[in-house]
């Protein structure tokens, strides 16, 4: 059994600035997000990133859309991330505006 989350993060690149962010973000991070999520298997089918993310032990599918103005993330958690996700859900949070950010 597991919960889908969703996020919204707004932002003000347009969607092709947000989406090379994100690309270039990610080949930063070295499949790293945070100090406690992993991400796997990351593939792009259009402006829509699908991924698998590891935390915990445990194993979550997920998807970030970039949208003209904003991200929309949408996170299947399984039940033992679900029960972690107030821990989990800010440091994504952080993590995607970070990639985001102008480096």
């Amino acid at each position: 059994m597991s919960d889908t989350v969703t996020l919204i993060i707004g932002h003000r690149l347009g969607k092709v600035e947000a989406v090379r962010r994100l690309k270039e973000g990610f080949a930063r991070t070295n499949g790293h997000v945070g100090p406690m999520i992993a991400m796997e298997q990351e593939t792009w089918e259009g402006d829509t990133l699908r991924f698998r993310m590891r935390a915990l032990g445990q194993t979550a599918a997920a998807s970030i859309e970039v949208l003209e103005d904003a991200l929309r993330i949408e996170v299947s958690l399984p039940w033992l991330l679900a029960k972690a996700a107030k821990r989990l859900l800010p440091i994504l949070r952080k993590e995607a505006t970070l990639l985001l950010e102008k480096k």
